[in-house]
């Protein structure tokens, strides 16, 4: 088993540091599991956190957006922070005070770099295209080169990075056990819903990959 590295002073954990984990596998696993990263930057004097969609290849993390976008022309000069957060469950406990969320979460710091090579901005969009849903790249209608140029893709490592991770029950006092509310866990999680198909879509029922990326390409 690989040792993690040691944090830097910028994601090190320092509140409850025993939820803290380091290593690639966890810090990727969390990284894939979301869909929206927060990035956060400097721009004109002013701090920023905007969301955006994200996906990962290897060891890095990436973005894309409009060329004339002020966050991706920011992050390109500067140093950047990117915060994911995934909600688990809501711990319910006898006490407002120890009530609670079972959580996981990525922090991540450095410098992102922009893709000019124009196959390499191909490759990495359609791995997040497939990401969404196995399959589809091939099915779509091809990017053209003036849509390529018109966006712009920048990666940032992973190699700056921490989780932390909260699971389990309740966690009261002893001497609230006995308080006369219910106490436990919700679990909460996202599922994708029923497709809505468009009035003038050619193709009227959603293949099984957009309900489900762990099906088959049929």
């Amino acid at each position: 088993m690989n040792t993690p590295p040691a944090p830097s002073e910028r994601t090190r954990v320092r509140r409850l540091p025993a939820r803290a984990h380091y290593d690639s596998e966890t810090i990727n696993g969390i990284v894939d599991a979301a869909t929206v990263c927060s990035v956060a930057f400097q721009w004109e004097g002013s701090v920023h956190a905007l969301p955006t969609i994200h996906w990962r290849e290897g060891e890095h993390l990436y973005i894309h957006g409009a060329k004339g976008s002020r966050m991706l022309k920011a992050l390109t000069t500067g140093q950047a922070c990117v915060t994911i957060a995934l909600a688990d469950g809501l711990v319910m406990a006898r006490s407002a005070m120890h009530h609670s969320m079972n959580y996981r979460a990525v922090v991540v710091y450095g410098c992102f770099e922009q893709l000019d090579e124009p196959d390499a901005k191909l490759n990495s969009l359609r791995a997040l295209i497939e990401g969404i849903a196995p399959g589809r790249w091939e099915q779509l209608r091809p990017i053209t080169g003036k849509e390529l140029n018109a966006t712009t893709v920048l990666r940032i490592p992973l190699t700056e990075a921490s989780a932390k991770i909260r699971a389990g029950g309740v966690k009261d006092d002893e001497e609230d056990l006995g308080w006369p509310v219910w106490a436990g866990v919700i679990p909460l999680q996202t599922v994708r819903g029923t497709p809505v198909t468009e009035p003038d879509s050619v193709v009227r029922d959603a293949p099984a990959n957009v309900l489900n990326p762990a099906a088959p390409v049929v």
